[in-house]
């Protein structure tokens, strides 16, 4: 079963080598072409993540370095991997392709100045997260401890993205920020977030935020890492079964046509048994079949994202 994966952090690893790991098979990489290819991942998210440790002077230039490593490493030495620009892709994928999907995880590099989000679009960004875990010129994130919302940039950027047709992505947000993007944003996405109520990690949603997301049509993508997946003080390894009962959550809410997948694969320390890099992707799509009819399998795998962003598609034209 094909599967879309909206959020991976290879970009952020290639980046740190210096281009020195091969996207090919580097066993370094979870999401590497290979991987992609043994788990049947049809769509990669590949995000753009800007360490904030950095001063500001830099952030963007390690925003245009993994931008140059994606089309460098990835698209031009792989003719099986195909950019994704057109919304329609998604629903129409070409035949033995993997596409590739570039994101921004933070506007920490755009700092003030729009014109950046202008050449970012331009350079194949198609979904923006506001902030990482901490405060930036746009917004708070979940960690950050005053719990602000949006600022005026922030809106600003929202309002570009909705021009664009680009997503606007409210994993990270602090709540009162999250609750701004729902009044403004005309196509808010969770890229990797989940249910608050079976993990309490400030980075899952609670119950409200998530039917308010449902009724919006918007669409929550599961991650697979474990902290997100079960309460450190269970003092016990979380698995498939752990993640899937995040998804029935959200059904029980509501969400049967608007889950979808953001494993955080790259970008994360631990894995769930079973599910331990891309290529082991279709053991999370065998557990789901023992719950869910195939129908609706194929809806969280692939079919709810790309009837979501059909949408957007043509609402931006």
């Amino acid at each position: 079963m094909r599967i879309i994966d909206l959020h991976g952090d290879a970009l952020a690893k290639i980046e740190a080598s210096g281009g020195g790991l091969s996207y090919t098979d580097a066993p370094e990489l979870m999401t590497n072409r290979n991987r992609l290819k043994e788990g049947g991942v049809a769509v990669q998210g590949f995000a753009i993540f800007v360490d904030p440790a950095l001063p500001g002077h830099m952030r963007f230039q390690s925003c245009l370095d993994q931008i140059h490593y994606f089309y460098e490493e990835i698209l031009d030495k792989h003719d099986d991997m195909t950019l994704i620009t057109d919304w329609s892709q998604i629903a129409q994928p070409e035949e033995g392709k993997i596409g590739a999907l570039l994101t921004l995880e933070g506007a920490d590099p755009i700092e003030n100045d729009l014109k950046r989000l202008h050449l970012l679009y331009r350079l194949g960004v198609r979904s923006v997260g506001l902030t990482w875990n901490y405060a930036n010129q746009a917004a708070d994130g979940v960690l950050e401890p005053r719990g602000g919302g949006l600022t005026s940039l922030g809106r600003e950027i929202v309002a570009l993205n909705n021009r664009y047709g680009m997503l606007t992505d409210v994993s990270h947000l602090s709540e009162r920020a999250f609750w701004d993007v729902l009044e403004c944003a005309d196509y808010p996405i969770a890229s990797h977030s989940n249910a608050r109520a079976l993990c309490g990690h400030p980075r899952n949603l609670t119950d409200r935020q998530l039917r308010a997301m449902f009724e919006r049509g918007a669409q929550v993508h599961v991650v697979y890492f474990p902290p997100f997946v079960v309460d450190a003080q269970e003092g016990r390894s979380a698995g498939i079964g752990d993640l899937a009962a995040h998804i029935d959550r959200m059904c029980e809410l509501g969400g049967e046509r608007h889950i979808g997948f953001g494993s955080d694969f790259d970008g994360i320390t631990e894995t769930l048994e079973g599910l331990e890099h891309a290529g082991r992707s279709q053991n999370l799509i065998d557990a789901l079949l023992k719950r869910w009819s195939e129908e609706q399998v194929r809806g969280f795998a692939y079919g709810n994202f790309a009837r979501y962003v059909s949408g957007i598609g043509r609402a931006a034209k």
